[in-house]
């Protein structure tokens, strides 16, 4: 199989590359700054899309790079969608047009909802809500041409990357806790479940349209940093305030750490997919033993 990962350098780009690679599946990332034989820059991407099976989009812009000043936010939108209109222009001017095309999105989808979301469910009203559904409408233009598949990725936890080790860092020092109230929910997904759910997705042809790519316990914050000081060996005593975390971060604190979002996999749920690490125990204890 033939696929291509634009953004495939990144957290999650470069373990789905190897996860395909070590399958012996051919892969080309598609990167600004192309360093090894199977990485080539966005001006060969129109080449290398003539010739896939498969084309994944990661490419965008780090949303923690800063604070959320208007040219920043400028900036988060326009790299996704402007990836996002290339990948697409690339696929549909190739003679043989790959399978099935995945496109990251993100549960910021649904904005700060109180209840459980799942496909279905309405996009939210803020800044992320509003990207993700400017990014997704540019996926969905290859709809015409081949299968697509909306990738609204959680909280996604590794410990050698991504937001886990930041979040672990205080606990480290002695100095962790629950965040604001610690009454909101986060959902996330081990980084593992992540590239087998992709994976699943590339195979399964029932598969189309938004996937919540999260596991099915999200948590509240309270319940996620306790159960990482238990993980750590450390205490959880030292909460941070709200006020401090808005002082710190500006809008970017509530987007993304106080407003919450349970957010559930429906759609794996019901097509058979089954989670290695379905609860946040079980996926602290691999990643810190």
């Amino acid at each position: 199989m033939r696929v291509v990962i634009a953004g495939g350098t990144g957290f999650l780009g470069s373990a789905l590359a190897s996860s395909l690679r070590i399958d012996h599946h051919e892969i080309t990332v598609v990167t600004r700054h192309p360093n090894v034989h199977d990485e080539v820059p966005w001006t060969d991407l129109p080449m290398v899309a003539e010739e896939a099976d498969v084309v994944v989009n990661l490419a965008g812009e780090s949303l923690d790079a800063g604070r959320w000043t208007a040219a920043r936010k400028g900036s988060i939108l326009e790299s996704r969608v402007n990836a996002t209109d290339a990948v697409v222009k690339a696929m549909s001017t190739a003679m043989q047009r790959p399978k099935v095309f995945l496109n990251a999105s993100a549960i910021g989808f649904y904005g700060a909802q109180g209840g459980a979301a799942t496909e279905d469910s309405p996009a939210g009203s803020d800044f992320l809500a509003s990207v993700c559904v400017r990014w997704e409408a540019a996926a969905m233009a290859a709809a015409w041409m081949t299968r697509v598949v909306l990738l609204r990725t959680g909280l996604a936890l590794d410990g050698n990357g991504g937001a886990l080790p930041k979040l672990a860092l205080p606990f480290r020092l002695f100095a962790g806790g629950r965040v604001g109230s610690g009454n909101q929910h986060w959902s996330w997904i081990h980084r593992e479940d992540w590239v087998r759910m992709v994976r699943w997705a590339i195979e399964t042809e029932a598969i189309k349209g938004p996937l919540n790519v999260t596991a099915p316990s999200p948590v509240t914050n309270r319940e996620f940093t306790q159960a990482l000081a238990h993980a750590l060996h450390r205490p959880a005593l030292a909460p941070a305030p709200a006020f401090a975390m808005r002082l710190l971060l500006g809008e970017m604190a509530d987007a993304m750490i106080l407003d919450g979002r349970r957010v559930l996999p429906a759609k794996a749920e019901m097509n058979g997919f089954e989670f290695r690490y379905p609860d946040l125990d079980s996926a602290l204890r691999q990643i810190y033993q």
